[in-house]
């Protein structure tokens, strides 16, 4: 079996990415080749497999040169044009079964996706996919609804913890003894996170809570915006924005922390939700239809209840519990997907 994974490659680290790096890793374990196609701005010089075009002609040449029995593309965000035009080309390929994850839990509630139905571009590429997977039953709604054949699609969650071992930050490390409690956001730096309500809320917060810190993980358009606001309400040692952080380094300072905040105007299942869950602290997030049980919701850019909710959970006593183990029970499904895929070409 050889697999051609495309889609975006770490650095910077997400939840596609987490994903895309975890299948890799296990079907290695299994002995299974597997490269990957970086398709984002982000590029490294080629190594272990993993290649980065610098232009869409390149990124076709390599389609038609690499050999692979399945190419897996990992979507997240919208269904632009350019993206459906790559999607078409992952499916033209003979010979090569075509598999996608779409992995943007919110999409099919967006206006966008609100207006795609059967006789859309949109539909009638996803179609010729051989294998569809969806993270949530949301997507699974949104496939039924584009007309896709139900037994082309698998419901798999894309969460999948990766046991790294990267070395932990001096800037992240100093912050962390100079404030206690912290906070911490991990995602991108973009509006759909709502980043400016978490500095509202340590603005306030930190009248009562004099060492509270806040962590925003992650890169984006917003930075120099979320720079300026920092200074406006004058958090400038006490809000932190490291950039982007190895996956590892990510799960150890979400472990230190006291408190995770997911403030999404709109989300699908975060990865960095049940990371949270795994290592055992608690969540505060905004409430949509497809959050696990056991973190604590808030309606959507509420300030009021985004205070009273962290205030609450930072008055409870913390009682974590052992780091649960790695879970590889989703990468398995994918490779089962694959291992059934190949069965029916052999057949």
């Amino acid at each position: 079996m050889r697999i051609l994974q495309l889609g975006p490659y770490p650095p910077p680290y997400g939840g596609v990415q987490t994903n895309l790096v975890a299948i890799r890793s296990y079907l290695r374990k299994q002995g299974v080749l597997c490269s990957v196609i970086n398709v984002t701005r982000h590029r490294k010089p080629q190594a272990d497999d993993v290649y980065y075009p610098s232009s869409a002609v390149e990124l076709l040449q390599l389609l038609a040169r690499l050999q692979f029995d399945i190419i897996h593309q990992h979507l997240g965000g919208m269904l632009t044009h350019r993206i459906l035009g790559l999607s078409l080309a992952c499916t033209l390929r003979p010979g090569v079964k075509s598999v996608m994850t779409f992995h943007s839990g919110g999409f099919p509630s967006t206006p966008e996706g609100r207006t795609l139905g059967p006789n859309s571009l949109a539909a009638f590429i996803l179609r010729r996919f051989d294998g569809l997977i969806a993270v949530n039953p949301e997507i699974v709604n949104f496939f039924q609804r584009l007309r896709i054949q139900p037994d082309r699609v698998r419901l798999i969650s894309p969460y999948a913890f990766l046991d790294d071992h990267d070395s932990f930050p001096d800037v992240l490390g100093r912050f962390f003894a100079e404030h206690d409690p912290v906070l911490i956001s991990a995602g991108q730096l973009e509006p759909e996170y709502d980043l400016p309500l978490q500095i509202d809320a340590i603005a306030e917060l930190r009248r009562k809570f004099a060492r509270l810190g806040l962590v925003l993980l992650g890169s984006g358009s917003l930075e120099r915006d979320l720079h300026e606001k920092i200074v406006v309400r004058q958090c400038q040692e006490h809000i932190l924005l490291p950039g982007d952080v190895a996956h590892g380094a990510t799960i150890e300072a979400i472990a230190r922390s006291r408190l995770m905040l997911r403030t999404t105007w709109y989300d699908g299942d975060a990865i960095s939700v049940r990371e949270a869950m795994q290592v055992g602290t608690p969540v505060i997030a905004t409430e949509t239809a497809l959050r696990p049980a056991g973190i604590r919701l808030i309606p959507k850019s509420n300030l009021p209840a985004l205070l009273r909710a962290i205030e609450d959970e930072l008055q409870r006593p913390l009682a974590r519990g052992e780091h649960t183990q790695p879970d590889e029970s989703s990468v398995r499904k994918v490779f089962d997907f694959y291992r059934d895929l190949l069965g029916e070409a052999n057949t």
